[in-house]
């Protein structure tokens, strides 16, 4: 059954398929994004008793309400200057430390630094550092925060495919997340650089930053490395989002991060709550 299902991945056109999706989910009329909306409520425990606007049927169109803003004071972001704050709500897949430039993906399988990022020359900066990898159901908030403060260094689009990202497609499809479509994100911070990367999936409409807009679907698929800019994040502000769900892996320098013990795999993790300390 779940060899099946990634089998049925390959033969799909994920790429046309995600166009597909993030037309549907932009379109405003009424009667066809309610039902949408109506559907998917069926099929996930979505809690919107903690979105800034709790009625689902009032959002414009469905990406709206599945990008929703969580309502003031619904998430406590970690006070701690040296705590490294959890970027989003989610699973953690996997997170520990980086075996010289190999990452553990799943049980039996391995990626490196250099394939997840598309052999950047900051890719080696990371070697013998850390990395937390967190899976975004559907049903979760879709924002991507700041794990702490920082200044924007580089943003690079890089092409792939777009399997799913849940735990059955990461048992069985290697290198998944050097394989996918995904957005490298640099930041300079007081506690040296840290990566974030947020990796594209099947049905995955969009991948936006907020000083950039929409970065994926991109109009030509080659690495391209966006245009600098001045931007400076304070820990716990929004840095981008997702169109349906995802993954988010967070990288730190050698000797930089120091996770908690229960910052393990298959733990569930809100936005702003302490993963861990940064030395």
């Amino acid at each position: 059954m779940n060899s099946g299902f990634v089998w049925f991945q390959h033969l799909l056109p994920q790429h046309a398929l995600s166009r597909l999706i993030l037309r549907a989910t932009r379109v405003r009329a009424p009667w066809f994004k309610n039902r949408l909306v109506r559907g998917f409520l069926k099929l996930y425990p979505v809690d919107m008793a903690e979105a800034a606007q709790s009625d689902p049927l009032s959002y414009g169109s469905f990406n709206e309400f599945f990008t929703r803003a969580l309502k003031p004071g619904a998430r406590t972001i970690a006070a701690d200057p040296r705590a490294i704050a959890c970027p989003a709500d989610g699973a953690i897949s996997q997170a520990g430390e980086i075996d010289g430039e190999m990452l553990l993906q799943a049980k039996g399988r391995s990626f490196s630094l250099t394939e997840l990022l598309a052999a950047q020359p900051w890719a080696s900066d990371f070697e013998g550092g850390s990395f937390a990898t967190i899976y975004l159901a559907p049903f979760n908030y879709h924002r991507v925060h700041m794990p702490l403060r920082g200044q924007l260094k580089e943003t690079v689009y890089v092409p792939g495919s777009l399997f799913s990202v849940n735990a059955i497609t990461a048992a069985h499809v290697p290198k998944l997340f050097a394989r996918n479509e995904r957005v490298l994100i640099l930041f300079d911070t007081e506690f040296g650089q840290v990566a974030l990367i947020m990796v594209g999936a099947l049905n995955v409409g969009s991948i936006s930053s907020v000083w950039a807009g929409d970065i994926t679907p991109a109009a030509r698929r080659v690495i391209t490395r966006l245009p600098p800019q001045n931007v400076s994040l304070d820990k716990g502000q929004e840095l981008g989002r997702f169109n349906m769900g995802s993954t988010v892996i967070l990288l730190f320098q050698r000797g930089r991060a120091h996770w908690q013990a229960d910052a393990r795999a298959g733990a569930i993790v809100r936005l702003g709550q302490a993963l861990g300390r940064l030395e």
